[in-house]
């Protein structure tokens, strides 16, 4: 067996085998744990699915004159803003606030448009509609702001996922007589359809 030291080493003379846990399985059943574990060094586990715990901040860079946000709308969903003075929080599901749509959006093409859309336009590099209104100081004498921005323009973006890792999720089903959407997705009547979430080839269930 070799030693942590031996494959960091390995790792620095570009010289380390780094298999994924599907490839693992493969070899495994190819030819057995013991010629397996002889060959590789590494074997990466990560797991990732974003759920309705997530959602991004986003620091905006500061406007001239200066501006302390303290509502914000990104394409018409709304953002926390009761940090930073430019600083923002978009929860994946967080839903359109119709009332701070501005005029700049269509509102039946954004009545099933919620934060997780906005924060996958932003990261594409497609531009987002921002309105904002401020809180007047000397400090912050600016008291609304709109614009237009893109991954480009913005100053940091960050990714929060607090609950993605996970061995086995629940799985929804329906035994009623109507479909029922849940955040699982569509549940369809009289149990047609079993919907699940798990880490895929780590699954001891696969």
């Amino acid at each position: 067996m070799r030693t942590i030291a031996e494959i960091n080493e390995k790792i620095r003379d570009r010289s380390v085998v780094v298999w994924t846990v599907e490839e693992l399985k493969a070899k495994v059943a190819d030819m057995g744990v013991t010629q397996a574990a002889k060959q590789v060094d590494v074997i990466t586990t990560g797991t990732f699915e974003p759920m309705e715990s997530s959602g991004a901040i986003i620091n905006l860079g500061h406007t001239d004159p200066p501006i302390k946000i303290r509502k914000c709308w990104l394409d018409g969903v709304p953002a926390y803003a009761g940090f930073g003075a430019v600083d923002l929080y978009l929860g994946a599901t967080q839903v359109v606030d119709y009332s701070g749509m501005g005029d700049g959006l269509d509102i039946d093409d954004s009545k099933e448009r919620g934060g997780g859309h906005v924060i996958e336009d932003l990261i594409a590099g497609k531009p987002i509609q921002l309105r904002s209104l401020g809180q007047v100081t000397d400090c912050y004498p600016r008291s609304s702001f709109e614009t237009t921005i893109t991954k480009e323009t913005i100053n940091q973006f960050y990714l929060f996922n607090p609950r993605n890792l996970y061995q086995n999720f629940i799985v929804g089903v329906n035994g009623g007589d109507r479909p029922l959407f849940t955040y699982l997705g569509p549940l369809y009547p009289r149990l047609a359809n079993a919907v699940y979430s798990n880490p895929g080839a780590i699954s001891p269930l696969l």
